[in-house]
């Protein structure tokens, strides 16, 4: 089979792999649309150190059933899928306790680490076991499913976060994590929704999707600006969707006292935060890790149309192009917020 391998840091081949067989309780998905992860473009130069060579990335995922492992029962070939990004034990302490993204020994598609390396779906075919696919409703397209684990990301957030009716909410980074939780904060019925984000055209997007105020750090004083929409006291909310520092402040900055920071952004591996302003202002900050059983609210949603997901969809392109597109978004190309790679090449 055809797949797009990291070989080296910051360098791509197009290689023939075997095709993998798929263990007893397994299945094996050819792929038909894959999207390229923000996480997949920082694990390419190595900074990220998720993503070690030789390594098929590749999380975001739909495609079709084309053989069974012995054990599987009610998914046959020809079944439309997609799949959960987390591999994870159904036995462990914490999928017992409806944790299973926090789960001891948890694996990701296509992540490399010193602990594990699971080759992902830039390919024609990947292996996945049964307990982690879902199927594709009729009317979902296999690009739109491709987009289901990053808005199930953005559910989780919300998930855990305390949000009433008409609560004020601030999302900094309206990248495509960011965009989904404005649609779903937009849902949840949130009355003020503050998308920040460094490019109009992102915030322009932000704003057609449910946000209510934009804010661009480059030409506003966002905390102050927050405050004055937020009654003087600051948001009852923030999500951060970025994941580094000066973001991780502005997040804190944003909220009022009591509040809650949700920190979803996951690139820099440390960062400062203000202490005492946290401890003395009482807030909670708070991580939020994958997804924990959201896809098939995820699918019902995109079905529905009440999440848009080709909103963010910037191209469509085939395997074969795959790394020009790598490139491209690591240049950040002005416009570019997700391309969706098709090794089918349909």
């Amino acid at each position: 089979m055809k797949a797009l391998v990291l070989t080296e840091y910051n360098h791509f081949e197009l290689q023939d792999l075997p095709r993998p067989t798929p263990g007893p309780n397994d299945v094996l998905v050819r792929v038909q649309a894959v999207g390229i992860c923000g996480s997949d473009v920082h694990g390419m130069d190595g900074s990220s150190g998720r993503r070690i060579p030789p390594i098929v990335m590749g999380h975001e995922a739909s495609g079709i059933v084309a053989e069974v492992g012995a054990e599987v029962k009610g998914w046959q070939v020809g079944d439309r899928v997609t799949f959960d990004s987390t591999v994870y034990a159904l036995d462990d302490w914490y999928s017992r306790r409806g944790m299973y993204n926090l789960s001891d020994g948890r694996e990701v598609v296509g992540v490399s680490t010193p602990d594990f390396r699971r080759q992902g779906a830039f390919a024609e075919f990947v292996t996945v076991p049964q307990h982690i696919l879902y199927a594709v409703p009729d009317n979902v397209s296999f690009t739109q499913a491709a987009l289901v684990e990053p808005v199930a990301v953005a559910l989780h957030a919300l998930s855990l976060t305390p949000i009433q009716v008409n609560d004020s909410a601030v999302v900094v980074g309206a990248g495509m994590i960011g965009l989904f939780v404005i649609q779903a904060l937009r849902l949840a019925g949130c009355g003020r929704i503050i998308a920040v984000d460094l490019e109009d055209n992102k915030l322009e997007l932000a704003r057609q999707l449910g946000a209510t105020d934009t804010l661009n750090p480059k030409t506003d004083e966002v905390a102050a600006r927050v405050r004055d929409l937020t009654h003087g006291r600051g948001a009852d909310v923030s999500f951060e969707v970025v994941g580094a520092g000066p973001t991780v402040a502005l997040a804190i900055d944003c909220v009022r006292k009591g509040a809650t920071v949700t920190l979803v952004g996951n690139l820099a591996p440390k960062v400062e935060i203000p202490l005492q302003a946290v401890v003395t202002r009482q807030l909670r900050l708070q991580g939020s890790c994958a997804i924990n059983g959201e896809y098939e609210a995820a699918l019902a949603l995109i079905s529905s149309g009440k999440i848009n997901v080709e909103a963010i969809l910037s191209a469509e392109a085939p395997l074969t192009e795959g790394a020009e597109w790598f490139q491209r978004l690591y240049d950040k190309e002005a416009g570019l917020i997700k391309v969706v790679l098709k090794p089918g090449g349909n």
